[in-house]
C-alpha cells in the first residue's frame, strides 16, 4: 500500500511533475511493483494511470472523479 492518496481533482493534478508522471506511467504499463516513498507522488500517479491503462487495477471512484473534472475544465475553455 503507498503512503499516497489517488489525486480526485484538477487542481491537485496541476501541481504534478508532467516528466515524473511520463517516467510512472511507462513504469506502470510495463507492471512494475508500486513505487514507495522513493519517488514522487507524481510518479506514483502515472504509475497507477499506466496500470490503470493496462487494465492491472480497477478504475476507481478517485480516477473517474479526476478526469470528468478534467474534462469539464476543458470544455469551458
Amino acid at each position: 500500500m503507498s503512503e499516497y492518496q489517488p489525486l480526485s481533482t484538477a487542481a491537485e493534478a496541476d501541481l504534478l511533475d508532467m516528466d515524473d508522471c511520463v517516467s510512472g506511467y511507462r513504469a506502470g504499463l510495463r507492471a512494475q511493483p508500486e513505487p514507495g516513498s522513493d519517488q514522487s507522488k507524481s510518479f506514483w500517479h502515472g504509475w497507477r494511470n499506466g496500470m490503470i491503462d493496462r487494465g492491472l487495477i480497477p478504475v476507481d471512484a478517485a480516477a473517474m472523479n479526476l478526469v470528468s473534472e478534467i474534462v469539464r475544465k476543458q470544455r469551458a475553455h
